[in-house]
Formats: structure tokens, C-alpha cells, sequence
């Protein structure tokens, strides 16, 4: 198994090296993060969207498994440690200008990524159209898979508001 200490990320030299070579060499924000978007490799549907340091993304690549930068808690993070949900990543892509992450994974069970309970932590939706929008958000997800006090205690939310 590769080490994450092993993994270097190519130097950023040219438009033509970062959309067009073999190179690795992701472009990270001035807060040292890159995006991710996280779906089901099952079902395609968006799981969660989320941030990763340098760290997180060379763990991700080295264990296969996915690590993300908490922004709340300013902490690398493995998801699922806490909750046993672990994202296994079955295909990890980048887009043209290496600014941004997709991961296709799977969760066992019901495929609960989000922390307040439910599958995708994308459960809600606005409405659309003239005269249609309101402060009321839908909600896509009717239920929770999981109950977090179970799950994760009394710990605060990690949400910062």
C-alpha cells in the first residue's frame, strides 16, 4: 500500500500541463483546500459536498478510502471513523484545472453520508419558477437512516452557524 507521505503532486507549470498531461497537480485555495463532490457510485445521486487539504487528498488516494478537511473543526477527518460509515472510493476524478475532486464511492448499508441523519446530506430542495420561491425548503428525504445521538453522542453539531 502506498504511504500518503509517499504521494507528490506535480508543480503547477503550465494551462497547457494542468489540463492536458499526465500530471497530478491540483490547484489548492488560499486556504490550502480543493473541493469535492462526493457521490454514489450506486446511484449516481450526490452524497455530499466537502473540502480537502493536501493531506486529506493524498489519504484519500493513498487508503482508498475518503479524508476530507473540516472546516468547523479544522481537522483532516476520515469519514465514517466516528460513524462507521466509511466512503470506499471506487473511482476518484479531477476536473480539467485540477481546482476541483469528484469521488464515486460506496457506503455499506444505506449509503448515509450526511451527519444530521440522512442519506445525502443534499435532502432538501428549493422550489423554482416565477413566484414560486419562498423561505420554505422541500424536503426530498421524508426520513432518517440513522439517529445521530446514536451514533455520534451528544457531541455538538460540527456545523458552525
Amino acid at each position: 500500500m502506498t504511504d500518503a507521505a509517499d504521494i507528490q503532486f506535480a508543480a503547477r507549470t503550465s494551462i497547457e500541463q494542468v489540463e492536458e498531461s499526465h500530471d497530478l497537480a491540483p490547484k489548492f485555495d488560499d486556504h490550502g483546500l480543493i473541493v469535492c463532490v462526493t457521490t454514489s457510485a450506486r446511484s449516481g445521486e450526490v452524497l455530499m459536498l466537502g473540502y480537502m487539504n493536501a493531506e486529506a487528498l493524498k489519504r484519500t488516494i493513498a487508503t482508498g478510502e475518503a479524508h476530507y478537511w473540516s472546516r468547523s473543526r479544522q481537522v483532516l477527518w476520515h469519514k465514517g471513523a466516528t460513524s462507521g460509515l466509511v466512503q470506499k472510493v471506487v473511482e476518484l476524478r479531477i476536473d480539467d484545472d485540477q481546482d476541483a475532486v469528484w469521488l464515486r464511492v460506496e457506503v455499506a448499508g444505506n449509503e448515509a453520508s450526511c451527519h444530521v441523519g440522512y442519506r445525502s446530506c443534499f435532502y432538501r430542495s428549493v422550489p423554482l419558477g416565477p413566484g414560486t420561491f419562498s423561505r420554505v425548503l422541500k424536503f426530498e428525504e421524508h426520513e432518517k437512516v440513522f439517529d445521530p445521538k446514536q451514533v455520534y453522542g451528544d457531541a455538538p453539531n460540527p456545523t458552525k452557524l
